[in-house]
Formats: structure tokens, C-alpha cells, sequence
């Protein structure tokens, strides 16, 4: 019965409201009935506590926005933790995280995640975004959050169930598609610097308009960005590459002037020169556009980073050549190089993500060589052992590569990879390439001439290698055998324990 009137009163109530912006009225209310379990437990549970509590935040935002959401942020008048602990029990959950020292609490429901706070006020010291934190009320706490349109609140308490409580107007920004603070925003960046990189990524995901004002303080304020650990920049960074349209986004964070306080080697592909007639493209657009390509096939958040840094060392390797123009001899090793340092500096792993950028790096020419030479066996079979598993990636970034205002060109292009496409399964079908090991090991050679590990059994190996990927002898233990004693007779060791029968795997 209590659900009932409930019920009626968030239809009537959103009804006097609102009359049609962003079907606010369906969703609240499909949404607390959806929820109704949950809900009602934090309900009762805060009505039992003599508290009151609201729903806070991103969900009610992406609920607004008809974005799916299961992260609900609850605050409270009261003992955020006591709340907690409450609602569990009424949902018979046994396992809750408590952290006395933030007053906060959190759990999981079938599917949903729950955090529980008690509302504050906060105030910052000018060298840290680590606010010292008082007892508050709702309104105090819908202050101190970054955007409007993440102010928003909801009510579940008995007697306003399902008010939205919308001081600053983030309903109507949403409907301008608008970012904005809801105070001065000057004030809010300057407190916590990393509301700057956050506002770019939610224009970014929701495609909002950051409000001008707003967006000159963050010009204002960038500098502020150094107290932020690079942990949390990159957190967002990796956020705003995830974007339906990542350029977007770091065009935001280069006009803004945050680029420049964090990676300013991408900054450096800025600008385009000419010199005696010869012009080169400006490297920073032909990078987003790459970028945005890519994103087009791919969800893969490490090959999209390889499409950013793919050019990333030809502000070094940049050259003119008098009646030649602009070269960028070796960009793809030199970028491969740079590769672990920009890793560091970024807080990114340093692990085999990290090694996979370096490699689609280094080859991200090759294909592109390929598809305007003749397309050898011997080159494919070379590109297949280079790339392995991560070919199809390659082929991807190399696609993305191909930005040319001339439609016929970049046809032309298309054409030329899919014949490097079909050749790639050709060579694979018949040679077996792609995370090869060649059929004569180490140990094959040591064992046949009592050799100990030397750089001998190693020029042997590669020897036997190269001839297979040039297509002088097949990939075959008896043809790679006969090569492996020829090569050892050159070099003045004869055979002393002939290992002729292939090992059994």
C-alpha cells in the first residue's frame, strides 16, 4: 500500500514539473521501480534511522540521459556508515567495505553497486586537492560537486519519494547539453584541479558543449593540474581515448592548455611549415584523425593509444631536403624508442600492453611500404613473423593511417591493402609464419656439434631464420637441417652427433 501511494505521488509531483524534457517523469519512475528493492531498503532503512537520504549524482544523471547506470551514490543527513549497515541487513547482505576514516560505506545487490556517505561540506588548502571535511546538509553537499548536471538528487524519504531536488539547474543544462559548475568555476577547479580533466571527459562522452565561462577558467587554471597525481590524469585520459570521438576531447585538453601541463610531446606535433614550395601536414590533426579512424573498428583501448603515438617522434626526426621537402626518416623506430619513457611518465604499465604499442609503433610502415611495392612472398612471410597474432591490429592502425584529402588515393590505398590482406592469408596458409619458431632450435645446434650456448649457435640459428623468411629454403626440418650443417661446415665444425629426426612436440 505504502509503494502504492508512493507510486502516485512521484507521477503527480514530476508532472507539475516538468512537462516533457528529457522523459524525466518515465524514467524516475521506471527507474525507482526497477530498483524497488533496493530503493525501498534504503528508504526504510534511513526512516528507521531517523535520517533522511537521496540518491546523488551520476546515476540520477545518466537515468536523466537514458544512459544505463547501477552505481548508485547515496547520501545522507546522518551516519553514512549506519545507513549502510541498515540497508544491508534489510537486504540480507552480510559482506560490506566500511571506511571509518572517509565515512563511508558500500556493498553490492544483484548487479547493483551502493555507496553510502553522510552529506559535507569541504574545504581546501591551496597545494592540495584533499578537502578537510565537515558534517553538512544536502544543499551542502550538491555545492561541492563538479557539474551540474552531477548535482542532481533524489528524494526517498516517505514523505517527497522521488522529488528530484535540482539547485543549480542541471536538468536544464542537460537539455542545452551544456557542462557548467555549480559555483564559481574558477573556485571549483582551483580546488580540485582534476574537475578540469573531467569536465573535458564528460563533453567528451555525452557530446556537451562545455560553457565558455567554464571553460575559460579552466584556461585560467591549468597550471593548477600539477598537484594532480599523474594516476588520476591518466585515469581520464584513458576515459576521454575510450569516446565515441576521442579528438574531440584532446583538441578540448589541448586548447585548454592541460596537454601542455602533462604531455607535451604530443603538443610537439603541432604545426606545419614550407619551405621553398614544400609544405608537410600539421602531425597533431593527422594523429587525432588516425585516432578517430581507428576507433571506428575498434574498442581496443592499447591500439587506440598506438594510433595516438604512432607519429609521435617526427617533431624529431623532421628534415628538409632541398628539392626533395620534408622527411621523417626513422620516425617508426625513434617512436618506438620513445615509447617506454612517455609510458613512465604517463603512470601507464609497463608491461606487455606497453610492448604491444612499441610494435604496431615500429611496424606501422611496413604494410603501408607493402601495399605500394610488389607484394612479395618474402616480405609478407617477414611481416607475418614481425607482427604475429597482432597483424590484424596492425592492419587496422595501418588503414587508420591513410588520411589523404584525394579520394582517389585513398581508394587506391584501400585497394593495395586488400591485396596485402589476401596475401597475408595466403603466405600464412602455406608457410605457417605467424608466431613461428624456426624448426631447428639452439639445442638441436649445440647437441649436433658439441657447441656450448655461444654466439656461434646463435649466427647458426638466425642464419637458418632469415633463409626461411626470404623463401631460400622452405620451412622445414629437413631443409633447415641440411642448411644448419652447411652453415657450421663454413664456419669449421664438423658434425659430431647427428640429431637428424625432428624432435617429437
Amino acid at each position: 500500500m505504502q509503494n502504492s501511494r508512493s507510486s502516485i505521488k512521484i507521477l503527480s509531483f514530476l508532472f507539475q514539473l516538468f512537462e516533457e524534457p528529457l522523459n524525466t517523469t518515465k524514467n524516475i519512475a521506471s527507474a525507482l521501480a526497477e530498483g524497488r528493492p533496493v530503493f525501498n531498503a534504503v528508504s526504510e532503512s534511513a526512516k528507521a534511522l531517523g535520517i533522511d537520504a537521496y540518491v546523488i549524482g551520476g546515476y540520477v544523471r545518466d537515468l536523466m540521459l537514458e544512459r544505463p547506470c547501477q552505481d548508485l551514490d547515496i547520501v545522507t543527513s546522518g551516519n553514512g556508515i549506519a545507513l549502510a549497515e541498515e540497508t544491508a541487513w534489510r537486504l540480507h547482505i552480510k559482506k560490506i567495505a566500511v571506511y571509518k576514516n572517509f565515512g563511508t560505506a558500500m556493498f553490492a545487490y544483484k548487479g547493483w553497486q551502493l555507496e553510502f556517505v553522510g552529506a559535507r561540506k569541504e574545504s581546501y588548502q591551496e597545494n592540495s586537492r584533499k578537502p578537510s571535511v565537515m558534517q553538512g546538509t544536502l544543499e551542502d553537499d550538491q555545492k561541492r560537486r563538479d557539474f551540474t548536471i552531477n548535482a542532481l538528487a533524489i528524494s526517498l524519504n516517505p514523505e517527497d519519494y522521488g522529488r528530484i531536488i535540482d539547485p543549480f539547474d542541471g536538468t536544464g543544462d542537460m537539455e542545452k547539453r551544456i557542462i557548467r559548475t555549480p559555483l564559481d568555476p574558477d573556485t571549483t577547479f582551483s580546488d580540485d584541479p582534476l574537475r578540469m580533466m573531467r569536465a573535458i571527459r564528460f563533453s567528451a562522452q555525452l557530446q556537451f558543449d562545455i560553457l565558455s565561462e567554464t571553460f575559460e577558467a579552466i584556461r585560467r587554471n591549468a597550471g593548477r593540474l600539477q598537484i594532480i597525481s599523474m594516476e588520476r590524469i591518466t585515469t581520464e585520459v584513458n576515459k576521454i581515448l575510450m569516446t565515441r570521438k576521442p579528438s574531440a576531447g584532446i583538441k578540448q585538453l589541448d586548447d585548454s592548455g592541460l596537454l601542455q601541463q602533462f604531455f607535451p610531446q604530443l603538443v610537439a606535433l603541432k604545426g606545419a611549415e614550407t619551405v621553398e614550395g614544400y609544405g608537410h601536414k600539421d602531425n597533431f590533426s593527422h594523429t587525432l584523425e588516425v585516432l578517430d579512424n581507428v576507433c571506428k573498428k575498434t574498442d581496443n583501448l592499447w591500439l587506440r593509444w598506438a594510433a595516438l603515438l604512432h607519429d609521435i617522434a617526427k617533431p624529431q626526426t623532421k628534415r628538409y631536403e632541398s628539392g626533395i621537402g620534408w622527411t621523417f626518416h626513422g620516425h617508426e623506430f625513434k617512436g618506438m624508442k620513445m615509447i617506454p619513457a612517455i609510458f613512465k611518465q604517463l603512470r601507464l604499465p609497463l608491461n606487455e600492453k606497453m610492448k604491444y604499442v612499441q610494435k604496431l609503433v615500429l611496424l606501422h610502415l611496413r604494410p603501408i611500404v607493402l601495399s605500394e611495392e610488389e607484394v612479395t612472398d618474402s616480405a609478407v612471410r617477414r611481416l607475418l613473423f614481425d607482427a604475429g597474432d597482432d597483424i590484424d591490429d596492425l592492419m587496422l592502425l595501418c588503414e587508420a593511417d591513410i588520411t589523404s584529402k584525394n579520394p582517389g588515393k585513398v581508394k587506391r590505398h584501400l585497394q593495395n591493402f586488400e591485396t596485402v590482406r589476401q596475401k597475408l592469408v595466403e603466405v600464412e596458409e602455406k608457410d605457417r609464419i605467424r608466431n613461428w619458431n624456426p624448426p631447428i632450435t639452439g639445442e638441436i645446434i649445440m647437441q649436433t656439434f658439441a657447441l656450448p650456448p655461444s654466439r656461434t649457435v646463435g649466427t647458426i640459428k638466425d642464419s637458418i631464420r632469415e633463409a626461411i623468411l626470404n623463401g631460400q629454403i622452405p620451412n622445414d626440418y629437413a631443409a633447415a637441417y641440411e642448411m644448419m650443417v652447411s652453415e657450421a661446415e663454413k664456419l669449421g665444425y664438423p658434425v659430431v652427433d647427428p640429431v637428424f629426426e625432428p624432435p617429437k612436440s
